[in-house]
């Protein structure tokens, strides 16, 4: 797009060239230049509403494109409060010494002698109020920043702020040794407004239109005319797609193509990787032995996942097949050298896991467990082996209050972790548990053992899988709740970002199992179980309350992701309920709640209660006298919770948390006319300490499910 000579607008390129960038963060740095670039140029006033912003990113470039760029920015209006008028004028309304002081610093002399209302040109002095006092204002209009400097300085803060994770030195063009520092050498900088280059510089170099082609399918040098002819010129002359978005759909439709009805597997992660390898992909299809398929397929998946950046295909009844994809960075018509190539590097790479495979096999995992005790877990936990006798001590107690296998339980807790001192998981600890079931499954234990030692460590991230198998739920949680205690015990707690033992991911996990598999277990319970099994070990000191803490944490946060307000989640843990698989029907009861009419004027009610409460609960008599309480408001409020209370109770032992609540509702007129009608804190003692019993007890009803006062905000 050419520049419009109205409007001074043009679509702007930037584009860094360099040494290839690191596969695993070019996504993240393409989508950090183009964001810090755009957000800082905004600041600066040169985009406008309609601007358009695309980034590119291939291995060796970082660019962004945005449309209806500005030459120059708008002028901009600025305000400045200079002093209250009392200090800027004299007794004769004229400019005091103070004021002409702050005039001559802001470079505004001149307008001291016409105050008031001085003007000079677009500057002027004016007098406001503010609040209760009028103050003297200075107005001035700052000439539109340029381009060349917006762009500068937006770009100098951009390269300052890409998340790089490790910087390289290197020397400039005609510079000194290794004075230039960046994610990896640069060797030219493109800055075009519509066709005309802007002179910028960064990392050593100054902006042109020069950028470079495919390694072996472009052109080494690439001269581009104008911004909007970036990516056409790239992907014609260069054979270079830079929009990493496209490159990342292109290489999945050759995958499904290339698949022949095969399922591909490709997780996002593998994806984004190959697509920050190649500039213009070709995928092509190997093979391999089929006797290779006797090795559990997930380590042949992660086999060429991981070594070799392949993609596995699987049949319609998910098995695993011979062929494999691979994503080239080069197109041919003959890509057999290609492919026999791969072929010959993954097929020693499999050979290498059915070897791993075939070792394992030869001793049984119940043989490993004693070699888990020569491997330090925690300085002050003691070893692995120590753990595992933690764990199986949790795991029996767990599994005897679900109602799980305590014999099975404790069996899986015993091999939980004996698949760490196999040769499989020693090269892919990503395995870790995978193996286990598949050795367990071969030396013939229990299925509910086998699947526990591959579930134990479920749910392994945010939204996985839980344990299915009771069996595999005791284990889990008591494989949860020993790091918990155990860390919170040695204070080796979370700060920040940092939780280098995983317990906020450990806490979510007992929780989510704990809810979702709807397990009858009190948290307290639990929580004394879990510090119970380091009785002995001096280093561990007792914290259940501060991991209880940290635990409503998490939940609060869980549940906030899962769409239910601050005050709905709040209503429900105020109270720090102990079984916490009851707390989604709670929810559900809050919500359902606080769309009844009555809701409001409850919950102002029952906070009102609260405060009262909170000040002057010690006053309260042990129980209600009837005999005390006044004919009307006073006595009817006592009479109807009578009624409600047996009823409220009933549903909430039954679980129908929004039939209590309902029940609740009706009390409404009753509470109503008792705070109308009556006061509480009244002079006579007996009478106060009998109505503050009364309260006591109507709240006790009212909170029955939630603490409904927080729903009053």
């Amino acid at each position: 797009m050419a520049t419009s000579p109205a409007t001074g607008t043009a679509t702007l390129l930037v584009e860094i060239f360099t040494e290839e960038l690191p596969p695993k963060a070019l996504k993240s740095l393409g989508a950090a230049f183009a964001d810090v670039l755009r957000d800082e140029l905004a600041r600066r006033s040169v985009l406008t509403e309609s601007t358009v912003v695309t980034p590119y990113a291939t291995p060796r470039r970082l660019a962004v494109s945005m449309s209806q760029v500005r030459r120059v920015a708008p002028d901009a209006e600025i305000i400045e409060k200079l002093m209250p008028r009392s200090v800027a004028e004299d007794a004769a309304g004229k400019a005091t010494v103070a004021l002409r002081r702050r005039l001559d610093k802001a470079g505004r002399g001149r307008l001291a002698a016409g105050y008031p209302d001085a003007r000079d040109g677009p500057d002027h002095l004016y007098v406001a109020s503010e609040g209760k006092a009028d103050q003297v204002w200075l107005r001035t209009l700052a000439a539109g920043q340029p381009l060349e400097r917006a762009l500068q300085e937006a770009l100098d803060e951009a390269i300052t702020r890409l998340p790089i994770p490790k910087l390289m030195s290197y020397p400039s063009e005609n510079g000194y040794y290794n004075d230039v520092r960046f994610v990896r050498p640069a060797h030219r900088l493109v800055a075009l407004h519509g066709g005309d280059v802007v002179p910028v510089s960064a990392l050593g170099l100054t902006a042109g239109r020069s950028t470079g082609g495919h390694r072996f399918m472009g052109r080494a040098e690439i001269d581009i005319e104008a911004a909007d002819a970036y990516a056409p010129t790239l992907e014609a002359e260069g054979k270079v797609m830079p929009d990493f978005a496209q490159r990342r759909a292109e290489i999945v439709r050759q995958l499904v193509h290339a698949a022949e009805g095969a399922s591909v597997i490709m997780p996002d992660a593998l994806l984004d990787e190959v697509t920050s390898l190649v500039e213009w992909p070709a995928v092509y299809a190997g093979t391999f032995d089929r006797a290779f398929l006797e090795v559990p397929q997930e380590c042949l998946i992660l086999t060429m996942q991981q070594n070799q950046k392949y993609f596995a295909l699987a049949d319609a009844q998910g098995a695993l097949t011979h062929r494999f994809l691979l994503v080239s960075n080069l197109v041919t018509r003959e890509p057999e050298a290609i492919v026999q190539g791969n072929e010959r590097v993954l097929r020693a790479r499999l050979a290498d896991a059915k070897f791993f495979f075939d070792q394992d096999r030869k001793a049984p995992l119940a043989s490993r467990v004693p070699r888990l005790s020569a491997i330090v877990y925690q300085h002050q936990l003691g070893t692995l082996g120590e753990r595992v006798g933690r764990l199986r001590l949790l795991a029996r107690g767990i599994a005897a209050a679900i109602g799980a296998n305590a014999e099975h339980a404790d069996r899986a807790a015993m091999l939980a972790k004996a698949d760490l001192v196999t040769e499989m998981v020693g090269e892919f600890p990503e395995l870790q548990g995978t193996m286990g079931r598949h050795y367990a499954r071969f030396d013939g234990e229990a299925h509910d053992v086998a699947d526990a030692i591959a579930q134990h460590y479920w749910p392994r991230f945010a939204g996985d899988a839980l344990p299915e198998p009771a069996v595999a739920q005791a284990v889990a949680l008591a494989d949860k709740l020993e790091t918990l205690a155990g860390m919170f015990g040695v204070g080796a707690l979370p700060t920040g970002d940092k939780d280098p033992f995983g317990l906020r991911r450990a806490a979510i996990g007992v929780l989510r199992i704990v809810i979702e598999r709807q397990l009858a277990l009190p948290l307290p319970d639990l929580l004394d179980l879990a510090f119970g099994a380091f009785t002995g070990i001096a280093a561990v000191k007792p914290a259940a309350p501060a991991l209880a803490d940290f635990l409503y944490d998490r939940l609060r946060s869980h549940l906030r992701e899962q769409g239910y307000t601050v005050n709905q989640v709040e209503a429900v843990l105020a109270q720090r309920p102990a079984r916490i698989d009851t707390i989604p029907s709670q929810l559900a009861a809050v919500k359902a709640f606080e769309a009844l009419p009555e809701a409001q004027a409850l919950s102002v009610a029952n906070k009102r209660i609260v405060n009262i409460l909170k000040k002057s609960a010690a006053e309260a008599a042990p129980v209600v006298d009837r005999a005390r309480l006044a004919e009307g408001a006073e006595h009817d409020l006592w009479l109807a919770f009578q009624h409600l209370a047996p009823a409220v109770d009933d549903h909430c032992a039954s679980g129908d948390y929004a039939s209590a609540l309902r029940v609740l509702a009706t009390a409404k007129p009753a509470v109503d006319r008792f705070f109308d009608d009556v006061l509480v804190m009244t002079d006579d003692p007996s009478i106060r300490a009998n109505r503050l019993a009364l309260l006591r007890g109507v709240a006790a009803t009212m909170n029955r499910v939630a603490d409904i006062s927080k729903l009053a905000g």
